[in-house]
């Protein structure tokens, strides 16, 4: 990585052919594009957050902003920038305008065997709020449901 990642907002076809791209690279049951041409009729509620590193895609995130709160439904990075600060460059982005446009709190669902997703979001705050059992398909595990109060990202200091 050369560059620091820009975020923005998903603004093209082509941007949701890159999200549908990191997805097939990140997950065993990603969604279809049906999914999120169907999220995205919803623009009061739906925001996908795209991170760019040398004008290339490199993660996104899809959120829904509800009154309050902000739930993080998906958050992806391709293989070839994970650990080099795109998730966490776009987390704090997200938080910011989840907090921003009113959010109290942020909310999301992880993997138990997720151990790096857990790690991401327990360092910025994220706290185990409950448990989904068998929520996830190939393979059936539980989700941990994550809440962080005030979803404002962390200030640089």
């Amino acid at each position: 990585m050369t560059e620091l990642p820009v975020v923005t907002l998903l603004e093209s076809p082509d941007d949701l052919d890159a999200v549908l791209a990191v997805d097939a690279e990140s997950f065993l049951r990603p969604w279809t594009r049906q999914m999120y041409e169907a999220e995205l009729r919803n623009p009061a509620v739906t925001r996908i957050f795209i991170s760019r590193v040398d004008s290339h895609v490199a993660g996104y995130c899809a959120t829904w902003f509800l009154p309050g709160e902000l739930h993080i439904n998906n958050l992806a990075v391709r293989p070839a920038y994970r650990r080099q600060r795109v998730a966490s460059t776009l987390l704090a982005h997200v938080l910011e305008a989840a907090w921003v446009a009113g959010s109290q709190r942020a909310t999301l669902e992880v993997r138990r065997s997720n151990h790096a997703a857990r790690q991401l979001y327990g360092g910025i705050g994220f706290q185990l709020g409950g448990v989904r059992h068998d929520y996830y398909t190939d393979p059936v595990e539980d989700a941990l449901i994550l809440w962080r109060e005030s979803p404002r990202a962390p200030q640089a200091g």
